[in-house]
């Protein structure tokens, strides 16, 4: 079981955020959503645009050297981050979103044929499951869904018998549940995968900002993450794929950049990773998150997962007291990571996530795009409360009453 002694200055962590130093209550627990970002990437961004700004891999002159220095620079910070062996395994993208529709219509589109299947479990994002049925409609594949059990776990024997098929191609997964924090066994999965001679891509949009990601450990054939879940900026993530895929995947957009040679009769796409970074790239985001990527990493992943492990505990606690509510997922806050659901039998979930609003608690209601995850649990919504190294104890814990007085307000 993970320690909960914590030695993270959460209070010093704090000062570093502009967006927590509001004057009126400001209480965030949306960071699975997106992250509030520190005062360095704010500044890096600043600076840069400011100082040092031209296009990239196209000027001759020393201003846009030092500008694709930069850029590059930030894609060395995020193949050093995921522990990739190779900088070209790393494809920059708007964020999990493009880079899951990426793998979708290039290597999907090139590679897979009616009859071949795709594999997902419940537990998908919605940016994990529309590229899929696209490619369902288009192709003719199938797409082949992997329960779960009572409480959001993996169901492995059903995992086993898919794979046992033997048209299982990909099995494209979450590494973190983004509504009931639940956190697949990932390393396993991808070798019982691989022994069926399946691929597989990870969706680590929730996963790469608790927990420290090795695509190598892992073995992983794809993994994607978003900058602005990691402390970053919007407008730019990035996808991890094994050198020999990208390889044989054709480009997803044409256009600048993305070519060696163009005739009037076809092109020559160049190498990867420029042949997947059609026209002017997100410089300045490169910039943000190369400096949310160098800010992350000054601090010891134990001493973030304490923490946030003292958080969940808190925040299991705290709903446990709270009349009428249930925990959607896990039972025990250890095994529960990054965030946790709920849903209020005498409150709709947007009622309450209004209400606490106004008094400044800052949650997420909805089917938090997983709807096929919400129809296997019975029901339309939930409210979720997502955590991250800044949050502290105190404001899980006043979340009780201010719920209880929600609820009040709403049934009078």
């Amino acid at each position: 079981m993970l320690s909960l002694c914590v030695s993270l200055d959460v209070t010093a962590i704090r000062r570093q955020f502009p967006a927590l130093q509001k004057s009126e209550q400001f209480v965030y627990l949306d960071t699975a959503a997106s992250a509030q970002k520190p005062e360095t990437v704010l500044r890096a961004m600043d600076a840069f645009s400011r100082q040092q700004y031209a296009n990239v891999h196209r000027g001759l002159y020393p201003h846009s050297d030092e500008a694709t220095d930069r850029y590059e620079l930030a894609r060395e910070s995020v193949r050093s981050f995921v522990n990739a062996q190779h900088r070209a395994e790393i494809i920059f993208t708007k964020g999990t979103t493009e880079s899951l529709n990426l793998i979708a219509r290039s290597w999907g589109h090139a590679t897979l044929k009616k009859g071949d299947a795709v594999a997902l479990t419940l537990l998908e994002h919605h940016s994990n499951i529309v590229p899929w049925l696209q490619l369902k409609e288009e192709k003719g594949i199938e797409v082949v869904w992997i329960g779960i059990d009572e409480q959001g776990h993996v169901d492995r024997k059903e995992l086993s018998r898919i794979l046992r098929k033997g048209n299982i191609r990909l099995l494209s997964m979450t590494g973190l549940s983004n509504v009931l924090g639940i956190r697949p066994p990932i390393a396993d999965i991808i070798a019982e995968a691989h022994r069926s001679e399946a691929l597989v891509a990870i969706d680590a949009a929730q996963l790469i900002g608790h927990h420290a990601v090795s695509v190598q450990e892992l073995d992983c054939d794809f993994l994607a993450f978003s900058g602005h879940k990691v402390y970053g900026p919007t407008g730019i993530g990035a996808l991890y794929a094994k050198r020999e895929l990208l390889r044989s995947m054709p480009p997803f957009l044409g256009g600048g950049m993305m070519i060696r040679e163009v005739r009037q009769d076809g092109f020559i796409a160049a190498d990867a990773p420029q042949k997947f970074e059609a026209g002017t790239p997100p410089i300045i985001e490169a910039v943000g998150l190369t400096a949310a990527l160098e800010w992350l990493g000054k601090i010891q992943w134990k001493d973030i997962e304490a923490h946030e492990a003292a958080l969940m505990k808190t925040a299991y606690a705290t709903l446990k007291t709270i009349p009428g509510v249930r925990i959607l997922g896990p039972r025990r806050f250890e095994e529960a990571c990054g965030c946790v659901s709920f849903v209020c039998e005498s409150a709709h979930p947007h009622d309450l996530s209004e209400l606490l609003g106004q008094e400044g608690f800052c949650l997420r209601a909805g089917h938090h795009c997983a709807q096929p995850l919400h129809e296997h649990l019975g029901i339309p919504a939930s409210l979720r409360v997502s955590l991250a190294l800044y949050n502290t104890e105190e404001e899980v814990r006043s979340l009780g009453p201010a719920i209880m007085r929600a609820v009040k307000t709403l049934i009078g």
